[in-house]
């Protein structure tokens, strides 16, 4: 149903002239949604908002190697107006050493896909609530050991605290 309106709104989008900028743009912010990136070196979960952008959703866990064209697609089916990625930030203020490895990824992201905006957000503390969370929840021990389940919360978890912050 969401790829639907997403093509009702493509078209809705390519019918208007310039004359109708205004309306483009009021279209393009309704309809659109934000992405949470908790990044990895060899892994990254991400998470998507709702159209209203009130409500995270951890979507999956993917090889960041292949990150860049994930977001390339799902900027196509889900119309991405902004990427939250998290800011690994130490206990002491400092960044964390996969800070260069961002910073790369942000300079390419916004090289490939120069319509999406892209917000930072202090990432501390996301996987111990992550693995708090999924031990309440009553998932088995073995699935609970699965890496890739606390990736996509944190990446859910960054993108609600952007949302929160946004929203005041």
């Amino acid at each position: 149903m969401i790829i639907l309106h997403v093509k009702v709104y493509n078209l809705i989008l390519k019918t208007l002239n310039k004359k109708n900028q205004k309306v483009r743009i009021l279209l393009n912010k309704q309809l659109s949604k934000y992405l949470g990136i908790d990044f990895g070196i060899k892994k990254s979960g991400v998470s998507i908002s709702d159209s209203n952008k009130l409500i995270s959703f951890p979507l999956e866990t993917i090889e960041t190697k292949n990150l860049l064209d994930y977001i390339k697609q799902i900027n196509i089916d889900e119309n991405i107006e902004i990427v939250v990625i998290g800011k690994p930030l130490k206990l002491n203020n400092e960044m964390h050493d996969l800070e260069e490895a961002i910073g790369k990824f942000i300079k390419l992201l916004k090289i490939e896909v120069s319509n999406i905006k892209v917000e930072r957000v202090d990432e501390r503390f996301t996987s111990k609530i992550s693995s708090s969370i999924i031990i309440n929840s009553g998932l088995s021990k073995k699935n609970r050991r699965d890496k890739s389940i606390i990736d996509k919360i944190s990446a859910s978890l960054i993108l609600e605290s952007y949302l929160i912050q946004k929203n005041k």
